[in-house]
């Protein structure tokens, strides 16, 4: 359960949705966490000047960022904006 104190809900229907929002935001939190992780990886790989391995990080980062857009856990603009940085970067490597 959330660590956050909110008021206990009465009706049962309020009971469920407050379980069904802490279900949804442990596993969204997560979700988005192994995406920063393999960003953080794919731009190590770009600082290191190593271009194939970026390129093999960025194609699974990129699976990966388009399934949480289309599941809504992070906005669709967002992940536009992060694999056009990240594909300009590898670009620039040659």
């Amino acid at each position: 359960m959330s660590s956050l104190s909110r008021p206990m809900a009465n009706i049962q229907s309020a009971k469920k949705r407050s379980r069904q929002a802490n279900s949804r935001n442990a596993l969204k939190s997560s979700q988005r966490a192994s995406i920063r992780t393999m960003i953080k990886s794919v731009e190590e790989a770009i600082n290191q000047k190593d271009s194939s391995k970026a390129k093999d990080l960025f194609a699974s980062a990129q699976k990966a960022l388009d399934k949480l857009a289309n599941k809504k856990v992070l906005p669709k603009n967002k992940v536009a904006r992060q694999k056009s940085r990240l594909s300009n970067s590898i670009k620039k490597l040659g």
